[in-house]
């Protein structure tokens, strides 16, 4: 008697002289897996990096650097946080109408709330989001073409720029 591995790889003869490898439904009891696995070569282990590898190469890559960090006093490019709250103060000492300030500030953040609802219901739709990710690749390709690829459009863009800055700072 044939075991399950045996009999799975040898052929058997089929009308006409024509032999064809059958593979007949192997048993699942550990007996018989246990048969095969001395008849079948056993596969290498799989080779994986090891993420404890990969972090001492670059601990070692990193080690040739060395860096040093200093303080001194001459450092014009940083400001104290007191200097930075001074300024803050006498900016907002210098608003006049401080109720319109805060009313804008808080329609901004209330504008941003409401903006993100609307967008994670936009996302939970199906299809919907990648059609608006197709109507921004196409606005973006059209802005592109409209306004960066020629010079004209280029200087149009930097006109129109700098005219959008007088009218928002008034001069």
């Amino acid at each position: 008697m044939a075991t399950p591995c045996a009999a799975a790889t040898t052929s058997s003869a089929v009308a006409g002289g024509a032999s064809a490898a059958f593979a007949p439904r192997l048993s699942t009891s550990p007996f018989a897996l246990r048969s095969c696995s001395t008849v079948l070569p056993r596969l290498p282990p799989r080779a994986l990096p090891s993420p404890s590898l990969k972090l001492a190469s670059d601990a070692s890559r990193l080690s040739s650097f060395h860096v040093r960090a200093s303080s001194s006093e001459e450092t014009p490019g940083a400001p104290e946080v007191g200097e930075l709250f001074e300024d803050l103060k006498e900016k907002w000492d210098a608003i006049e109408d401080k109720t319109t300030v805060l009313l804008y500030g808080g329609g901004a953040v209330a504008a941003v709330w409401v903006s993100s609802i609307v967008v994670g219901a936009i996302n939970s739709v199906p299809l919907l989001p990648k059609i608006m990710e197709l109507v921004g690749l196409g606005y973006t390709g059209w802005f592109v073409y409209r306004y960066l690829l020629f010079k004209s459009g280029r200087k149009q863009l930097a006109e129109e720029i700098e005219a959008l800055k007088k009218q928002i700072t008034g001069t």
